[in-house]
């Protein structure tokens, strides 16, 4: 079972609007001894009232390294489970409890024990991006940074399957030559990404470098200069000489790309599907407001079976184990 929280519901009309909530927010998070995560994929206020701006593994492995009471995990529910996995005597809160994802929205543990039972024997790498109940169902877990290892690890003559995202499976089997069965999930932004929509981006802009996360389907991403995780197409920016990116992956991320490159050029792929945007609508659900109201109510919380966490933790560990 999956964590299971009090019905809460952020009280919006509740908050005084003579309130500073920035300052608020700072006089909570002391009060509170708190530590608020950002993914790359929120709104750019809220990275910049972040502790910590990053992909969802790294920031639930920096806030268990503090002495914070209360984790506020700006981003969406399998990420602040894991970091409740993590660090279970700390609370953890969520400013929207429907930030959900839609990777991990399609594939529920109840429908992947049912799916799985057609592979007895298969190792089961699963992506972080995934309920708690997936991560205890499989053998390891992976992160886009470290997918290609995590396979890599595995037994020659072990069967695998790979689980939630087909597109980074499929990108993972090109990379590793391991034939593995995929799990058939993918994300609604990465998805909607075309070659189409690339190819004429591209002709505009001949001379940008294109980089795409390994969540997009293979026909962008064998269009690529460089395909790979948030965090690596962070670095690539950074350290590249070119002056222009074509960005395929979720534009929260051209926030901390615009201040580590404030001159360059960068132009987000659009989604091809009538709406000119990249952006997450799981992602944006979280605000300063809901922000606001989650430090002062300490609500709504994610809550963990220590049975589920324990056997949760287990694959990750594993993962960790490799460096």
């Amino acid at each position: 079972m999956d964590s299971q929280s009090l019905p809460y519901v952020p009280d919006l009309e509740s908050i005084d609007p003579s309130l500073d909530l920035v300052a608020e927010i700072q006089r909570l998070r002391r009060e509170r001894r708190a530590v608020i995560l950002a993914h790359y994929y929120q709104e750019p206020e809220i990275q910049d009232l972040a502790d910590f701006v990053g992909d969802s593994l790294q920031l639930s492995q920096a806030a268990a390294k503090t002495d914070a009471e209360v984790i506020v995990f700006c981003g969406v529910h399998f990420m602040a489970e894991t970091a409740k996995i993590l660090s279970p005597d700390k609370i953890v809160v969520i400013p929207d409890m429907d930030a959900g994802c839609s990777l991990a929205d399609r594939c529920p543990a109840e429908a992947f024990a049912q799916w799985l039972k057609a592979y007895p024997d298969h190792d089961v790498v699963s992506y972080i991006n995934c309920s708690a109940g997936v991560k205890a169902l499989s053998t390891i877990i992976c992160t886009s940074s470290n997918a290609v290892r995590v396979v890599q690890s595995i037994p020659e003559d072990r069967p695998i399957v790979f689980a939630p995202d087909r597109h980074l499976g499929a990108w993972v089997k090109k990379q590793t030559g391991r034939d593995m069965v995929l799990f058939p999930g993918f994300c609604i932004v990465h998805e909607q990404f075309t070659a189409k929509r690339v190819a004429a981006l591209q002709a505009q802009h001949p001379t940008a470098k294109l980089i795409v996360h390994p969540e997009c389907d293979a026909t962008v991403s064998r269009m690529a200069d460089f395909v790979g995780s948030t965090a690596a197409l962070l670095n690539y920016v950074a350290t590249s000489p070119a002056t222009q990116f074509i960005v395929g992956t979720e534009a929260g991320i051209l926030h901390q790309m615009r201040k580590l490159r404030p001159e360059a050029d960068l132009l987000p792929v659009p989604a091809d599907s009538g709406c000119n945007c990249s952006l997450c609508p799981y992602m944006k659900l979280n605000s300063v407001e809901k922000l606001y109201l989650c430090l002062r109510d300490l609500e709504p919380r994610i809550e963990l079976d220590e049975t589920l966490r324990q056997r949760a933790l287990a694959p990750l560990e594993r993962m960790l184990a490799l460096g």
